[in-house]
């Protein structure tokens, strides 16, 4: 079972996984659109939340290989720029992982 963890960018551990459009993998990451949308109120966090599952749902039928590579790990830790506590898309991808495969969300490190 792969045991999810979520933290800021700075966290340097092996098993870090850069989630963020600027410089992560793509294939977990949002859209710049979004980012700069909810950063500028132009759109609510259950906005940002429904593009964000759309883009996931449609990630893993075009990027089996990152989505297997991903699900296959023992644990993973998920990191982008937010502060922990804020709202942010690494705790999205870990309610979504947790809900789509065998796997366990165990907090921020």
């Amino acid at each position: 079972m792969l045991k999810i963890y979520t933290s800021n960018i700075r966290y340097k551990g092996d098993d870090r996984l850069d989630i963020t459009v600027k410089s992560g993998v793509q294939a977990f990451a949002p859209q710049w659109g979004m980012v700069f949308s909810i950063k500028k109120g132009k759109i609510t966090e259950k906005q940002y939340k429904e593009k964000y599952i759309w883009l996931m749902e449609r990630s893993m039928a075009i990027n089996k290989k990152e989505w297997e590579e991903l699900v296959n790990r023992d644990k993973v830790v998920l990191v982008c720029y937010c502060k922990a506590g804020d709202f942010c898309h690494r705790v999205l991808l870990a309610n979504f992982l947790e809900k789509h495969f065998e796997a366990v969300y165990m907090g921020e490190i």
